[in-house]
């Protein structure tokens, strides 16, 4: 079956958030929302369950706790069980239930930077000790790195829960089995919980299988939280569903209690969707892959002919993460490509590392390369 990948929506006839932020003539790159229409098993189970007309309350069933098991075991080797899964509205709602369920006002809650903007916030709107720890920049060609010595240096006597993204947002790393290692050790040294964000993980453009951090590290099922979404892979973040995966029925329980009553139960659509996707949209799936690997490709093109500007290419995600603090647009980049190319990204500041930009590659080829060549138009002056 051939999926189509070249058409452009017009998605401002909707309130469409990356669209309607900016002004029309700008072209917008910047929230990690693609610009395809879902899978199609997707959108026809929609249809046909709307065609139905009546939106009660329905049960989460239990298809879809058998369809994610399913899925696990055949893309990542991951045997889950169906009572290890809670789902809820979103990753990020689940970020904050974890601040309240694992952690006491006047703990610390660490992450590592750059990172998805919510991960900095979560910890200031519990109460709770907001701690970072810079990943080691690219060098000699290397990749972006998790090290001993930063996350060493961060943990202090108040740390309970460390928020970790994987595949990465906003580089794009998968990390390997020894950086896994390393943070499973730290974990069980430090006395922390992990809550795993895990989102990206159906968007490996490598040859390279998903690795769960708690596939990897059983033994710390009691410590492990893994957060999966189908949003990003299938492109219906707005019906808003995710699962947080929790082995441990006693850490299950307490996350569970916090929950009660805290967050409402998943969209019925959501919920439809998410059995769609993970039932029915490997196909499509396989081919969205092959059009980021191009898109991917076009970029690392443009990226050449650009002075002064770095970007170590994603292994995973629709997302790219620019340097553009060698590129001669002064202390806001974001802003000044905004402002001279008429394309926005999303500014670096948000993800705690100011002149970095990260580009949104998840759009038609034809988009694409309009985008990039108005970015040429200034970049490649620089």
């Amino acid at each position: 079956m051939r999926f189509d990948f070249a058409t452009s929506i017009d998605r401002r006839q909707y309130a469409s958030k990356k669209w309607l932020r900016y002004a029309d003539d700008v072209l917008p790159l910047w929230v990690a929302d693609m610009d395809f229409v879902s899978p199609p098993a997707v959108v026809e189970a929609l249809k046909t369950r709307v065609a139905h007309g009546v939106f009660g309350y329905d049960a989460m069933p239990d298809s879809l706790r058998h369809t994610l098991c399913e899925w696990s075991a055949r893309h990542y080797d991951w045997p889950i069980e169906p009572d290890w899964q809670v789902w809820l509205p979103g990753v990020v709602p689940a970020l904050h239930l974890a601040c309240l369920a694992l952690t006491e006002p006047g703990d610390g809650v660490l992450t590592l930077t750059p990172i998805y903007p919510p991960f900095l916030k979560v910890a200031e709107h519990s109460g709770r000790i907001a701690q970072v720890a810079p990943l080691a920049e690219p060098a000699a060609g290397e990749p972006w790195r998790l090290t001993r010595e930063a996350l060493e240096a961060s943990i202090t006597p108040q740390t309970r829960l460390l928020l970790w993204c994987h595949p990465h947002n906003p580089t794009g790393r998968v990390w390997d089995r020894q950086e896994l290692a390393l943070l499973a050790e730290l974990a069980e040294r430090h006395d922390l919980t992990i809550v795993s964000d895990e989102l990206h993980c159906d968007l490996i453009l490598d040859d390279e299988p998903h690795r769960p951090l708690a596939a990897l590290h059983p033994e710390l099922a009691a410590r492990i939280i893994t957060l999966w979404a189908p949003s990003k892979t299938f492109n219906i973040a707005g019906l808003g569903c995710a699962c947080a995966v929790i082995p441990d029925a006693k850490l299950r329980r307490r996350w569970q209690s916090t929950m009660s009553g805290l967050m409402p139960e998943v969209n019925l659509l959501g919920l439809l969707a998410a059995e769609a996707a993970y039932r029915d949209g490997e196909p499509w799936r396989q081919a969205l892959l092959e059009v980021l690997r191009g898109n991917r490709q076009r970029l690392a093109e443009r990226l050449a002919a650009w002075p002064g500007v770095e970007c170590r290419l994603p292994e995973a995600t629709y997302l790219a993460w620019l340097d553009l603090r060698g590129a001669g647009l002064g202390d806001n980049p974001q802003q000044a490509l905004l402002e001279r190319a008429r394309v926005a990204l999303s500014d670096g500041a948000d993800f705690g590392w100011p002149g970095f930009a990260r580009l949104n590659f998840g759009t038609t080829p034809e988009r694409l390369e309009a985008a990039l060549q108005r970015l040429d138009d200034v970049l490649g002056k620089s």
